[in-house]
């Protein structure tokens, strides 16, 4: 991406379907590049199956963009996206809540913010409106940012597009509680091996308590789906052995892990390790975290504990926590559908169609899972779109990168068996041998890789840098 020729005074049109995460931040950046911008979400006109309100950048799922603990895997997606002037990240940077060394929001001020920052720039048109085409005209690039809740018309139009079917898998909501239901004689704050600060209400079990949750959560009567609308709904069976969805792996139901093993919970969501109670000065049998959600401290989301029971069983269930007896929920846990397409098949690392490399995919649809990881390819897109508009070409972040390597991933995993990802370590290029061999341990190894990742990625920004008019 160099400076514009002359030959692109009359720049192409970039056009941005969704106002989730990645599609506003696609759009600030390509803005911010000079490129005139049409932003278009259906809500609130038409809205999704989990979604609350019309409003940018609305968080579904939980408030939190994971750890910032330093070497870390999404620290270091985080620290690129900064580097290159991630609009989303300087909103959550500018909204967040206590979370001890993780990132997390008020969700409310994030989607402010984040519309602020795109009615504060003139060269991004909104309109809210559903695109169901993606037919395309000559002189606009099309960024398709529609989100893992794509409406079914254009998710058939893409379909139809690509010639390739999309994929799905069910993902799930974390419930919220009343913070003045809380009692919180029976939980304290802490954070896990006292990392960062203590910003977490930890809810304590023993043995008992955990064994009698355990079974109830087991036996607790579920919702089932209907695949004519994708949505799930209230059985008229009593069974809770109903069959369950193709879920995916990094976000399961809680009561799916209970399945799994009486202890599963115990070394997951609800591992006590590193939080000692303040009164005994041991760890719980078991914990349940409870993560701040707004700036207020009114409400607590249940960490990690998305899940797909009927509403009365949620109540009764969740109120055996320790703490949460008279726990009013202002959310209940909730499963919706995600979509996404075939990337491996379908998308160079540009992130342009193939077959159509005028379109572009971004966020959850191209395959990346989490919120971070959907605002990174939002702001991958943006650029890309950026360089086309000018009329040059984009260039791929380098495979060294956290970015460079997620973006890799979902375009050269093995097609049949592709699964969104997170990002982690595993994605980077191992360390050369003789690395390795002077690598202390893990952590020291994880220091190099975030280094070098770094390094490459301000040589890719400086080399690949667009000059606005």
């Amino acid at each position: 991406m160099r400076e514009a020729s002359p030959a692109s005074l009359s720049m192409k049109k970039i056009h941005i379907i969704g106002g989730g995460l990645a599609g506003p931040e696609a759009a600030l950046q390509a803005a911010s590049l000079g490129c005139q911008v049409t932003l278009s979400e259906m809500r609130p006109l038409r809205s999704t199956e989990a979604h609350q309100t019309g409003d940018f950048a609305e968080l579904v799922c939980s408030n939190s963009l994971k750890s910032e603990s330093e070497n870390t895997a999404p620290w270091l997606l985080k620290q690129e996206m900064r580097r290159a002037g991630s609009f989303l990240l300087q909103a959550a940077d500018a909204s967040a809540v206590p979370a001890g060394h993780a990132l997390a929001v008020d969700r409310l001020q994030f989607s402010r913010r984040v519309a602020d920052l795109i009615a504060s720039q003139p060269r991004i048109e909104v309109r809210r409106e559903e695109v169901t085409s993606l037919r395309q005209e000559d002189e606009v690039i099309t960024v398709l940012a529609s989100g893992p809740l794509t409406s079914s018309p254009l998710a058939d139009e893409l379909q139809s597009l690509t010639g390739a079917g999309h994929l799905a898998f069910y993902d799930s909501i974390s419930p919220i509680v009343d913070a003045a239901s809380i009692d919180m004689e029976k939980v304290y704050f802490a954070a896990r091996w006292n990392k960062g600060s203590a910003d977490y209400l930890n809810c304590p079990f023993t043995k008992e308590e955990y064994d009698a949750f355990l079974d109830a959560l087991t036996n607790a009567k579920r919702v089932e789906t209907h695949d004519s609308d994708k949505t799930w709904e209230p059985s008229s069976s009593d069974s809770p052995s109903l069959t369950p969805p193709a879920y995916f792996e990094g976000c399961l139901p809680i009561e799916e892990l209970a399945r799994r093993g009486r202890d599963t919970l115990r070394f997951g969501p609800m591992k006590p390790a590193g939080l000692t109670h303040p009164k005994t000065g041991r760890w719980p049998y078991a914990v349940v975290q409870l993560r701040q959600e707004n700036l207020r401290a009114d409400s607590y989301n249940l960490v990690g504990f998305q899940n797909h029971l009927r509403f009365g069983e949620q109540a009764r269930v969740l109120r055996m926590i320790p703490g949460l007896e008279h726990a009013v929920f202002l959310r209940y846990g909730q499963i919706h559908r995600n979509t996404y397409i075939q990337a491996p098949a379908l998308l160079q690392e540009t992130l342009q169609l193939r077959s159509h490399p005028g379109i572009l995919i971004a966020g959850q649809l191209s395959g990346v899972e989490g919120y971070t990881e959907s605002i990174a390819s939002g702001l991958l897109a943006g650029r890309f779109a950026a360089a086309l508009a000018h009329g040059t070409r984009p260039v791929p972040a380098p495979r060294l990168t956290a970015n460079g390597s997620l973006t890799h991933y979902i375009t050269h995993a093995e097609a049949k068996r592709f699964q969104p990802a997170n990002m982690t370590f595993d994605l980077l290029p191992p360390l050369e041998e003789e690395l390795r061999r002077r690598a202390r341990d893990k952590k020291e190894r994880h220091r190099i890789q975030c280094e070098r990742a770094l390094a490459a990625w301000e040589q890719w920004l400086a080399a690949t840098a667009l000059h606005p008019r």
